[in-house]
C-alpha cells in the first residue's frame, strides 16, 4: 500500500513562496555595531516571505545570534562568506544574491 503523503501536491502558499523566493533581490553586507561588534545583515526580501523563519534557519545554520527587524536580518558576528551557501540552500537564486563590501 502507499502512503497518501507520498502523493501529496504542494499547497498553493508552498508554490507561491517558492515563486516569491527566486524573485528576491538580496543584499548581504556587515557593519559595526556598539564596542566595534561586527554584525552581518541580510536585507532585500518583500512581504511574500516568512523573514522570521529565515532569520531562524540562518541563526541555526551559523550557530550564532540574532535577530529581525523591520524585514532586515541581523546577524552577531561576520558572516557573510557563510550566508549566501544557507540562503541558495533555502531556495533563494544564487544570482540574487548581492554581496556587499
Amino acid at each position: 500500500m502507499m502512503d497518501s503523503d507520498e502523493f501529496a501536491l504542494p499547497s498553493d502558499t508552498d508554490v507561491f513562496e517558492e515563486i516569491a523566493k527566486s524573485e528576491q533581490q538580496i543584499k548581504v553586507s556587515t557593519a559595526v555595531r556598539r564596542y566595534g561588534k561586527k554584525m552581518t545583515l541580510v536585507e532585500g526580501f518583500d512581504k511574500h516571505v516568512d523573514v522570521k523563519s529565515i532569520g531562524r534557519r540562518l541563526k541555526e545554520g551559523l550557530a550564532c545570534g540574532g535577530t529581525v527587524k523591520n524585514g532586515i536580518i541581523e546577524l552577531q558576528g561576520d558572516h557573510k562568506t557563510k550566508v549566501k551557501p544557507l540562503l541558495v540552500k533555502m531556495g533563494f537564486n544564487e544570482e540574487s544574491i548581492n554581496d556587499q563590501q
